[in-house]
């Protein structure tokens, strides 16, 4: 196949983009820059519809992703991308198979995430931009008979987010986490590639593209938060203690804004259960081959403690 892949040369853009080469397939690679490999088709996801002439399926990675709150000016830097762009893109994809990649954070934090199936609520209730955008996003992507894929948290080589802003947590040997642990569900960045080609049919050998709904992708098994951080915190040689603050506490200071990068978005998704059910992924033949464990081992962690305890 030919596969036109958004968002390209961004982590999540970059890792289908191999995956699909790695596979046999085709690559287009749509955004501001070049991607890994492929050729470059250049699109600004905040102005002008993409070319797809010749491409057989979309993966649209394009985001724009970043904790804001609400009412700031890059809020509508962020509507012009995820929701506004989605629309370009929905326009010029025509009836192309199209997997829309959304995120965990469309649902609804006010409600039990003990076991997060695609039918929780995703109409209000986000704590930052980014999940008011992308639940918008994916609500016209859905209508035009996508597929769209909900990971949480994806962890992976060149990852610019998760991981980084862990380690900037750490202050004289201390890290502070708030709430006591939690179980929570990760996405390897190698899953969601999978799901993404998986999706469009474009997987293994027999795969056909999958029920234009909502999806869950992440990891086969939630983790321990305490003995995941740990084991990240052990394979980039970093020694700290981990110190539980209050949850109610954390809070109060993430609204007063007086830790920095600590917002209720933060704290929300660290101090509470948040385990996604993969039940309806499971359906259509997809299975997570990719655990934290492999990623710790392949940056040196070999002698960090497991964490895909569930």
């Amino acid at each position: 196949m030919r596969i036109a892949v958004t968002g390209a040369s961004g982590f999540c853009g970059s890792h289908v983009v191999r995956a699909a080469l790695a596979a046999g397939h085709e690559v287009l690679c749509h955004g501001r820059r070049p991607g890994p490999a492929g050729r470059h088709v250049p699109w600004d996801a905040t102005a002008g519809e993409p070319d797809f002439t010749g491409a057989d399926a979309i993966v649209h990675c394009a985001a724009a992703v970043a904790d804001l709150p609400r009412g700031t000016g890059a809020e509508a830097a962020q509507h012009a991308v995820n929701v506004a762009g989605t629309e370009r893109l929905l326009r010029a994809a025509g009836d192309r198979p199209l997997v829309w990649v959304s995120s965990a954070s469309v649902y609804d934090p006010r409600a039990d995430r003990g076991s997060v199936g695609e039918d929780h609520p995703t109409e209000a209730g986000q704590l930052n931009a980014y999940g008011r955008t992308k639940a918008a996003g994916e609500r016209l992507a859905l209508a035009a008979g996508a597929v769209v894929l909900r990971p949480r948290a994806v962890y992976g080589t060149g990852d610019p987010h998760l991981v980084p802003r862990l380690l900037e947590r750490v202050r004289r040997g201390r890290l502070l986490l708030p709430g006591g642990d939690v179980r929570l569900s990760l996405t390897a960045v190698q899953n969601l590639a999978d799901a993404c080609l998986s999706a469009v049919g474009a997987g293994r050998t027999g795969d056909r593209p999958w029920t234009p709904v909502a999806y869950n992708i992440a990891d086969a098994r939630p983790y321990r938060r305490d003995e995941a951080v740990r084991a990240v915190l052990a394979a980039h040689g970093v020694t700290a203690r981990i110190h539980h603050v209050p949850a109610p506490l954390a809070r109060l200071a993430a609204r007063s804004g007086r830790l920095p990068g600590l917002t209720p978005y933060a704290v929300d998704q660290l101090s509470r259960d948040v385990v996604l059910d993969l039940t309806r992924a499971r359906t259509q033949g997809w299975r997570p081959h990719r655990d934290l464990d492999a990623f710790l081992r392949e940056t040196g962690a070999g002698a960090a403690r497991p964490a895909s305890r569930p």
